[in-house]
């Protein structure tokens, strides 16, 4: 890297970083924060539990973001100072340092941008996921598991939590169904992307002839909606079924129909749970499933009028993404136009450069 191509990353990093001033509005953060502390400052406040819960989340989110921005606001007003000081003193050791320290730099922009596109409305929420294998069987079922491992890893290595929801298991491999909570913040804003169809290719460990097969799973991702939004959802609406529960779970799986299945006639959508003893629990954890279903329904519908477009569909011609195994190894995402050749990584959870390439492309289109 010479003089100039730095002085352009400089010039490229400054209006970025302006941009993102703009966006996350850093004085209005400092100012909520300071009202925030004056709530804490007022003994009744701490007197409702739950909104004081609601608060001092907010407040670990704005704090977070804040400390993140200040320090790559910080970081290229050093980076552009110490540059003008080394070269008035002609200085090529500092000057050689800061060249070095580029791509840190550029990594903590890229990580302010990322935060920039995580600032909708529910994407600081947990994130409902189910995973529905397609047609073929056990294939299908055996790379419906590859991705629900997959997406696990990565909450481990987001510090996130998991919560089983529903897991109905294969006859031979795999998984039929399974729908989790990824619970953390941004665990939504991040797992969006994943919504549509991902397919395989790949040599099948069950077939005795070693042919390459070509299977497929549909991924849907809906915000955890907080209790205060408010959807109806009337008894003539929905059609509720019991069945007995399959999987881990106790000795009470398979000898009481506790598990919940509940169908949204108009729509069509499908949630299910059988995570509790309780059909009762199951019951409720369904009906929040199903809102939160339906609530971003209705923000896509939203988002589809004020652009002009239809709204999509999930479904098996919406491929977003192939992860082919075999002849060559490659994953290959169709909204960012990016190609992977670290497959096993990607498939053990390494997946947030995948996740925030999809972010940016999306953004920009």
């Amino acid at each position: 890297m010479d003089n100039y191509e730095y002085t352009e990353l400089l010039k490229n990093v400054k209006t970025k970083i302006k941009n993102i001033t703009g966006v996350i509005e850093p004085d209005k953060i400092r100012t909520r924060l300071a009202q925030i502390k004056e709530l804490e400052n007022d003994a009744s406040f701490w007197n409702d539990a739950a909104e004081a819960a609601k608060v001092q989340k907010e407040k670990t989110q704005l704090q977070r973001k804040l400390d993140k921005y200040e320090i790559a606001y910080n970081a290229v007003n050093d980076a552009i100072e110490l540059y003008e000081m080394a070269k008035e003193e002609n200085d090529e050791d500092s000057i050689q340092a800061l060249y070095d320290e580029a791509p840190i730099l550029e990594e903590q922009i890229r990580k302010m941008e990322i935060e920039v596109l995580l600032s909708g409305e529910t994407d600081g929420n947990n994130a409902i996921l189910s995973i529905h294998p397609g047609a073929g069987g056990t294939e299908s079922q055996d790379w419906a598991a590859i991705l629900l491992r997959m997406y696990k890893r990565f909450a481990e290595r987001k510090g996130f939590s998991i919560e089983v929801l529903d897991y109905q298991a294969g006859e031979e491999a795999g998984i039929k169904d399974a729908t989790i909570i990824v619970k953390g913040e941004n665990a939504y804003g991040y797992l969006k992307v994943e919504n549509g169809i991902h397919r395989l290719v790949r040599i099948s460990p069950f077939d005795s002839n070693a042919k390459r097969h070509t299977s497929f799973s549909s991924v849907m991702v809906s915000p955890e909606i907080d209790d205060d939004i408010n959807i109806v959802i009337e008894d003539k609406d929905i059609r509720i079924d019991t069945y007995r529960a399959s999987g881990a779970g106790g000795q009470h799986v398979n000898k009481t129909e506790s598990a919940i299945r509940i169908t949204h006639i108009k729509t069509g959508i499908v949630v299910q749970c059988q995570n509790d003893r309780s059909q009762h629990k199951n019951k409720a954890t369904a009906m929040k499933m199903l809102k939160s279903r339906l609530y971003e329904l209705e923000l896509e519908a939203q988002k589809a009028e004020q652009d002009g477009t239809p709204k999509s569909e999930i479904g098996w011609g919406h491929q977003i993404r192939s992860y082919v195994m075999q002849p060559y190894q490659q994953i290959k995402d169709s909204r960012s136009n990016e190609a992977y050749s670290n497959v096993t990584a990607i498939l053990d959870g390494d997946i947030d450069k995948m996740l925030e390439g999809v972010l940016i492309a999306t953004n920009r289109a």
